[in-house]
């Protein structure tokens, strides 16, 4: 699968695969920041099952369908964990692992597999996997061990607000307010403002909207973000003498005073 496949959607038979014992639905999560996760999983309906949770959950998931595309997936692209199947077609789990920790990329890895003794998962951690989960296994213990694997790697903890003039964002309640009123926000335009008041008094390119808010890593040719920016505008700075979001032209864009 190309390094751009985003966010599989789920057939009507994937309530049936097997490699969960559990299957819940999260309206959270507690890891703080949305990850941005690599899934390299030869099973594609449990692929795809994994993915649809994990987006439920906030997160952004990249998968690879085999070793060696997740290999070149996992080394040149920036991950925040990676969930390594251990035996997959064209290169094994371990392997992969292996390389990029001799590449000294230190991506927190989770890996799947099915083999549960002790040794296999003495073999696996080390190796260089940071965790080992054995299949079948609950979402919720699969989240739980993610974020804890993301929250260690994470050097300093990430700001949960930010303001910039009047308008403010709150990470954690998801609420927008300017001068005191409440911005009512769709969860794009949340992703997006929130991008852009982390890069406050900073040129935002398209290319980073793309890659940071759609998750996409080629452009779609569309005007997806002409038309998300005109709300935006439309909500944020409607009534207001000075306007916060401001078109750089022939750049990008800048929220600022």
């Amino acid at each position: 699968m190309a390094p751009g496949s985003l966010h599989s959607q789920p057939g009507p038979e994937l309530a049936r695969v097997p490699v969960f014992s559990q299957m819940t639905h999260i309206d959270g999560h507690g890891g703080g920041d949305d990850m941005k996760i690599l899934l390299i999983e030869d099973d594609r309906e449990a692929a795809s099952y994994l993915i649809q949770a994990l987006d439920e959950a906030g997160h952004v998931t990249h998968h690879a369908a085999d070793g060696e595309t997740g290999y070149a997936m996992g080394s040149s692209m920036d991950y925040d964990v990676l969930i390594v199947d251990r035996m997959l077609p064209r290169r094994d789990g371990l392997s992969i692992i292996e390389s990029l920790r001799a590449e000294d990329n230190n991506t927190p890895v989770l890996i799947l597999s099915a083999l549960g003794e002790v040794d296999d998962r003495v073999t696996g951690l080390r190796a260089g996997g940071d965790d080992y989960l054995v299949k079948p296994y609950a979402f919720t213990e699969l989240l739980a061990r993610i974020e804890v694997l993301a929250r260690r790697s994470s050097p300093a903890e990430a700001a949960t607000s930010y303001a910039v003039g009047g308008l403010n964002l709150d990470r954690l309640s998801r609420k927008v307010e300017r001068d005191g009123e409440t911005i009512l926000l769709q969860p794009r335009e949340f992703r997006l403002l929130e991008y852009l008041m982390k890069n406050a008094g900073k040129v935002v390119t398209r290319t980073m909207l793309l890659e940071n808010v759609w998750d996409y890593h080629f452009d779609p040719q569309t005007n997806v973000i002409d038309v998300h920016m005109s709300r935006l505008r439309g909500k944020i700075d409607k009534g207001h003498d000075n306007p916060l979001l401001h078109t750089i032209r022939g750049a990008g864009y800048m929220i600022r005073e």
